[in-house]
């Protein structure tokens, strides 16, 4: 009993812990998002804008739940660009300040016309409070789509600044290797 005791507290021990001091994964931000692609399915390039909504809540000290939905329309043709992902993240404390995150999620590409994709995506980084009112974050991660789609690694970079505790202006670009391109900014509400 003593022994499964043990076991159980240093299978827990990962798990203990909080959020650095001044990183809150309850918020909810929208705004402008833009991408460069090039989409093996339709064998071209394509550009494309509009907007996004992204979200995200801590159910636990070190766990959260997050998704995001992006609605852009492609340059120079009738098609739209529909993608959205929802996920469970982890936050360990490695220092007052910089968390370690990971983070798995399901998503889904469709660009209509029978042109879509199913898969995942991991993520594993760091995010830290640079200074009082900024804070930032680095992960590099991967992405899987079926249907043609090509999976690849990424790198994606990201800040926002807190004019208030609860509100702020967030910066993200994901960039994926092969030269495609993520953009998204917007105001960010967190509590």
């Amino acid at each position: 009993m003593k022994r499964l005791s043990l076991a159980v507290l240093a299978a827990a021990l990962p798990l203990a812990g909080h959020a650095a001091d001044g990183l809150s994964y309850t918020y909810l931000e929208g705004g402008y998002s833009a991408s460069k692609s090039d989409v093996a399915p339709l064998d071209r390039d394509v550009d494309s804008d509009g907007w996004s909504i992204r979200g995200s809540a801590a159910f636990h000290p070190n766990f959260h739940a997050f998704g995001d939905y992006t609605r852009e329309s492609v340059d120079r043709s009738p098609l739209d660009r529909d993608q959205w992902r929802l996920g469970v993240g982890y936050n360990h404390e490695v220092s007052p300040r910089t968390d370690l995150l990971t983070r798995v999620a399901y998503q889904k590409l469709d660009f209509g016309h029978g042109i879509n994709g199913d898969g995942y995506s991991v993520e594993v980084g760091a995010r830290s409070v640079l200074l009082p009112a900024l804070e930032g974050y680095a992960l590099a991660g991967y992405d899987h789509l079926d249907d043609g789609f090509a999976s690849d690694f990424y790198g994606r970079l990201g800040a926002q600044w807190k004019f208030t505790p609860n509100f702020g202006v967030a910066g993200d670009v994901k960039l994926i290797k092969g030269g495609d391109t993520q953009w998204f900014i917007g105001p960010r509400l967190r509590w």
